[in-house]
């Protein structure tokens, strides 16, 4: 059995996003390797807790590194880039302990799990000896700069200012062309990334989007009942500008006129708050929206099974967790063509709008919406198909695929 040493700033049992993520490859890479996990420890005592019962415990090993609560708040905090020296700092003290596990133990493969963007790979990639993976690897595409439109002339020069600064880190930064170079193997998590590698550093890359679906007869699935009226629509992030929740609630008012209620679950900053629940005011849909607030994995999953349509308006991520849970969960997805979510959504298993602007996507959106209200046997097919692709896209699946890259490396392939 392979001895895999993994960076994992960000793991957690019961949480999505990048926490649920790293969670899910480590306890899925451990059915087949033995598994060295340095991480943070926001999330020490659920991981603790879990492994208790967990079947594959033997097989996990956590190393905790903690930072202060303010740190932690900063790298939650999308746009505050203070947290960027404090995960330098982290991951400086990460490869003291990464050096210490590989004089006590045969460690065959380094693995650069998360964060999943580009930007810090870390320093592990200066251990000498074992191979070096680094990925899924996300964050190198830039926004789009045609939904800036409306955006104020702060959120419009941050975003412009980050799609340059993206384009220059990822072709300039210091650690991550010593990275790629010393890496043995690349895994991309969207088409974007894989084509940045190619195009800037002339190196294949694996594409293996950096999240999966659960096969889990426990997790509820999306129930279909007979005769009912209300479409209930499932809305769930933060309240970030690229997560646009403001082209959900627009959409809603396009609809208004239909027994729709979209299920708004995240938050943000006291103003981000306040200034989506004034949109929805302006909009006059108060009674068409729910405000959830931040809302647990377990819960999310069952809303998902409550629900008819995932309503996802992200124009600028990886792969997103939770769109790969809405089809875990058999809920039909309606989200833009684009990022690493985009390819997966098939008309099999739900509807995307192309990147266009704004008051188009509205359009768009608004038209997928009204069909599915007048279709609604439609909607319980693509559950059923979503029964079955979903195979394809579990964590099992994509673990025996790392697993896979390890060996290749191992044997003397590189990508």
């Amino acid at each position: 059995m392979l001895n895999i040493l993994i960076n994992a700033y960000a793991c957690s049992p019961n949480w999505g996003s990048e926490p649920g993520m790293a969670w899910n490859w480590i306890t899925n890479i451990a059915k087949y390797c033995k598994c060295f996990v340095i991480t943070e420890g926001e999330w020490r005592k659920e991981i603790d807790e879990a492994l208790k019962t967990h079947p594959l415990r033997d097989n996990i090993t956590f190393y905790y590194n903690p930072v202060p609560q303010e740190v932690r708040d900063m790298c939650w905090n999308q746009g505050d880039w203070r947290f960027y020296y404090y995960y330098r700092q982290w991951q400086k003290k990460t490869l003291k302990i990464a050096e210490q596990i590989c004089k006590e133990h045969k460690i065959d493969v380094i693995h650069q799990l998360n964060m999943v963007g580009f930007r810090e790979p870390g320093l592990l990639w200066k251990i000498e000896g074992p191979k070096y993976v680094w990925g899924p690897i996300g964050g190198m595409e830039n926004i789009p700069t045609t939904y800036l439109d409306g955006a104020g002339l702060k959120q419009n020069l941050f975003c412009r200012i980050k799609n340059t600064i993206n384009s220059l880190q990822y072709t300039y930064q210091p650690n991550v062309r010593k990275a790629i170079k010393r890496s043995d193997a690349l895994v991309a998590a969207v088409k974007g990334v894989k084509d940045v590698l190619e195009k800037v550093y002339c190196r294949e890359s694996v594409l293996i989007n950096e999240t999966g679906c659960h096969i889990d007869a426990d997790c509820p699935t999306r129930k279909t009942i007979d005769g009912k009226q209300r479409l209930d629509l499932l809305w769930v992030g933060r309240f970030i500008y690229t997560k646009r929740l403001d082209l959900a609630l627009r959409t809603i008012a396009e609809v208004k006129n239909l027994d729709v209620c979209l299920h708004i679950c995240g938050t943000g900053s006291e103003e981000q708050v306040a200034m989506y629940k004034q949109l929805a005011t302006d909009l006059h849909i108060e009674d068409k929206c729910v405000w959830h607030g931040k809302v647990e994995h377990s819960k999310i999953q069952q809303m998902m099974a409550d629900s008819d349509v995932f309503f996802f308006t992200s124009i600028m991520e990886a792969t997103s967790t939770v769109t790969l849970e809405a089809i875990s969960s058999c809920l039909p997805v309606l989200c833009f063509d684009t990022c690493g979510f985009g390819p997966l959504i098939t008309e099999k298993i739900g509807r995307k709008v192309p990147i266009s602007n704004p008051d188009k996507s509205v359009r768009d959106f608004a038209e997928h919406i009204r069909f599915f209200y007048a279709n609604r046997e439609l909607l319980n097919e693509i559950s059923k198909n979503e029964f079955s692709y979903r195979e394809s896209l579990s964590w099992e699946s994509k673990a025996k695929q790392m697993v896979d890259i390890y060996n290749k490396v191992l044997s003397g392939q590189t990508h």
